[in-house]
């Protein structure tokens, strides 16, 4: 399976359009008078929309590269482990990241496309169809954010030492507030929905994104990729670099997605709370 830097900068472009091509169904049921809401086997909502938008990318992914399987939000029950443990590459899709944001109509959801390789993530796009915002890059590629109709800005991470920035849902407990009172210098909290929070760590206006709660591998892969292409890692409360090998559930632990050194007060908090 060839998945060299040539390659995979051929594909970026590819998966900008097919991202844009399932936000734009998404935005058309979004504003339509109605939508069907259905709760899944573990309870969490899923919409018309999430199901068409993952038609759309699993379609443009297999036209894209045949040779690369895919999960989805959608499609990881119909895929047994035997099969899935031994993938080295696979692609990790949310179709609709964000489908509580979508019923409420916060307009911060996000279709997410991420490539996997050996456990790490080397391609993602994440694109906030309502918002128009796309964010798109890898870790051999770099990393970039077009808004609207404008072009293509490169992105990095950037701390501000004086004022820690933090992103964070409308719906963290009190464990984020803790860490946020552990930061140790005066904080503004940045809301938003779905892995939009990892890319506003990426291009440098929030610097950390605390994740104290359930995630799967499809819900971070895609902006993880773009945030290390930007400079900065999604981190583990172990201290490691959060990975993507293959298990049952495909959940990840707790994290937090960094721009720079995460303070050593708030991670030790993070720790006996998990404990």
């Amino acid at each position: 399976m060839d998945l060299s830097t040539t390659r995979l900068r051929l594909w970026l472009p590819q998966l900008c359009r097919l991202a844009r091509e399932a936000g734009a169904r998404i935005v058309e049921i979004y504003h339509s008078s109605h939508f069907d809401v259905a709760k899944k086997g573990d309870g969490t909502p899923v919409t018309t929309a999430d199901t068409a938008a993952d038609e759309i990318i699993i379609a443009g992914l297999q036209r894209m590269a045949p040779d690369v399987p895919i999960v989805t939000e959608e499609t990881l029950a119909d895929i047994p482990f035997d099969q899935r443990r031994h993938w080295q590459a696979y692609w990790l899709v949310d179709p609709l990241d964000g489908t509580r944001e979508f019923i409420e109509r916060t307009g911060e959801f996000s279709v997410n496309i991420g490539l996997v390789v050996a456990g790490q993530p080397v391609l993602g796009v994440v694109y906030g169809p309502v918002l128009d915002v796309l964010y798109f890059g890898g870790p051999q590629l770099g990393a970039w954010k077009i808004t609207g109709d404008a072009s293509a800005q490169a992105i990095r991470v950037g701390q501000q030492p004086d004022c820690r920035r933090v992103a964070v849902s409308r719906r963290h407990g009190k464990k984020v507030d803790a860490f946020i009172d552990a930061l140790g210098a005066p904080v503004t909290q940045i809301h938003m929905g779905s892995a939009l929070k990892t890319c506003l760590v990426a291009e440098g206006a929030a610097d950390f994104y605390p994740r104290l709660g359930p995630t799967s591998f499809w819900d971070t892969a895609a902006g993880h990729a773009v945030l290390l292409a930007a400079g900065g890692n999604v981190i583990t409360l172990s201290g490691e670099p959060l990975a993507y090998h293959q298990c049952e559930q495909m959940l990840n632990p707790w994290f937090i997605a960094a721009g720079g050194p995460i303070p050593a007060s708030a991670l030790a908090l993070l720790q006996q709370m998990d404990h």
